[in-house]
């Protein structure tokens, strides 16, 4: 990993909700942040619980959904079928 490279609590946060995510693809990590695959992967190691990464590095070994050349699928973005699309003028409340 590139050495002074740093990452605010928010940015780490999100690159490893992206790399969670079965659909989003480490080459849209990669645009957004500047990491490739393996750089995630050192980043997972790093700041998860290390039962938690053995999960994570199991469910994404191979899946073809994590690697944009494997899916076959060119995605700009994914929403969820459940995502709610939200107004500009309305505030969702429980």
């Amino acid at each position: 990993m590139k050495k002074n490279r740093t990452f605010s609590e928010e940015e780490l946060d999100r690159i490893i909700e992206m790399a969670w995510e079965d659909r989003t693809p480490f080459d849209a990590i990669e645009r957004q942040f500047g990491v490739n695959e393996s750089e995630v992967i050192q980043l997972m190691r790093k700041n998860m619980k290390a039962s938690s990464f053995r999960m994570w590095r199991e469910r994404v070994q191979g899946r073809s959904t994590k690697h944009s050349k494997k899916s076959g699928i060119q995605m700009e973005r994914f929403k969820c079928t459940r995502q709610r699309s939200i107004s500009n003028n309305k505030i969702s409340k429980r």
